[in-house]
């Protein structure tokens, strides 16, 4: 037995030797493929081009994909590992700063790490407006902030704010929301109040009121303040995602409470960059007709004819005068496309205003 234990001892020694050898030959090329992004980001410097390049990136994801043939590597697991060795690229081309609607740990937070792989300066910002100011200011390169839910609908402020803004929408991300129930206490019989914005609590209000009937629910500005009051707090529990219970050093004391599990919010990453084709593509345009009968279909029309597929039609008030609005529209494809162009350009005479507000690679909901 010993012998065998001996034998089984030294295979595992010779296997970890060489994989010691392929982590240092990883390593090295890690090294190298940084410093080639180095020069990159120096040639892109004086040619005034975007550090971000989601075009390119997509072909390198496809390529290494088709390459790998999922032995053993999985088109995830590439996905997953390069999505951070490309982040640490951009990093190292230049450093960007993205402002987003805050504080810590709220699903802006989250959207933002997901959406830059964790790599940049990450401010948290008090409203959607900060946001917009501290981009169009210059303090920092991006700004993301909610536009859309599933559940709730459009965000208002933030297309409010896109209709005035000189900034282009430079991509999407999509986050499913998941509720958990946060707290210092280690068993539900101890939670006596619940906090969390709003819309957390009402999206979870059957689960509380089945399990949690005599507690005492609090809105609060954003499930992360709801969070760090838990943690303040005897018998106080939060409704918010799991990553705040890190953050804040909370027990996660039931997982999963929402009453539907089809909840995602759409964000965006506002910025001065125009994004490259990629593919799968949205484009944004924002435009007001005419107060008259037949305005907006004269405007929708050219769409219809070129057959462009309206994704989303959304008014709000201009505020500039009563009962005057403006449109939202996302067409599916890119402002570079032949389609898009002409699109635009036969709207353009049936409308008072239209400006394209970007165009940006789709999020998969």
């Amino acid at each position: 037995m010993t012998e065998d234990m001996e034998g089984v001892r030294q295979a595992l020694d010779r296997l970890r030797i060489r994989i010691d050898s392929i982590d240092d030959t990883i390593l090295d090329l890690l090294n190298e493929r940084l410093e080639l992004g180095r020069e990159i980001g120096a040639v892109k410097e004086k040619a005034g081009l975007q550090v971000l390049d989601r075009s390119r990136e997509k072909s390198i994801f496809d390529r290494l994909v088709a390459r790998s043939e999922g032995r053993p590597v999985s088109d995830t697991l590439i996905h997953h590992l390069y999505g951070i060795v490309m982040a640490a690229t951009r990093e190292v081309q230049r450093s960007r700063t993205i402002a987003y609607l805050g504080p810590e740990a709220t699903n802006t937070h989250i959207a933002a790490l997901q959406q830059f792989d964790y790599a940049g300066q990450f401010v948290p910002r008090t409203t959607i407006a900060d946001v917009f100011e501290e981009v169009e200011k210059g303090s920092c390169d991006y700004g993301v902030v909610p536009v859309e839910n599933s559940l709730e609908g459009a965000v208002n402020h933030t297309l409010d704010l896109l209709f005035l803004s000189p900034l282009s929408i430079c991509a999407e991300t999509c986050l499913a929301i998941s509720h958990d129930l946060l707290s210092r206490e280690t068993d539900l019989s101890l939670v006596s109040v619940v906090y969390s914005h709003p819309q957390a609590l009402a999206q979870s209000r059957r689960w509380l009121a089945q399990n949690l009937p005599h507690a005492r629910l609090v809105e609060m500005a954003s499930t992360a303040a709801a969070a760090r009051k838990a943690a303040m707090e005897p018998g106080a529990a939060a409704v918010a995602g799991s990553q705040a219970a890190a953050i804040y050093n909370l027990q996660v004391l039931a997982s999963h409470i929402e009453d539907s599990g089809r909840n995602t919010t759409r964000f965006l990453v506002i910025g001065r960059d125009e994004t490259r084709p990629t593919g799968s593509d949205k484009t944004t345009i924002m435009f007001v007709t005419a107060h008259v009968p037949g305005a907006l279909f004269s405007g929708l029309k050219p769409l219809a004819d070129l057959n462009i597929n309206l994704v989303k039609l959304e008014s709000r008030p201009t505020r500039q005068e009563n009962w005057n609005y403006f449109f939202i529209a996302d067409l599916e494809g890119h402002r570079e496309d032949e389609l898009i162009r002409e699109a635009i350009d036969r709207m353009r005479p049936n409308c008072l205003f239209l400006k394209t507000v970007g165009s940006y690679a789709r999020c998969s909901f």
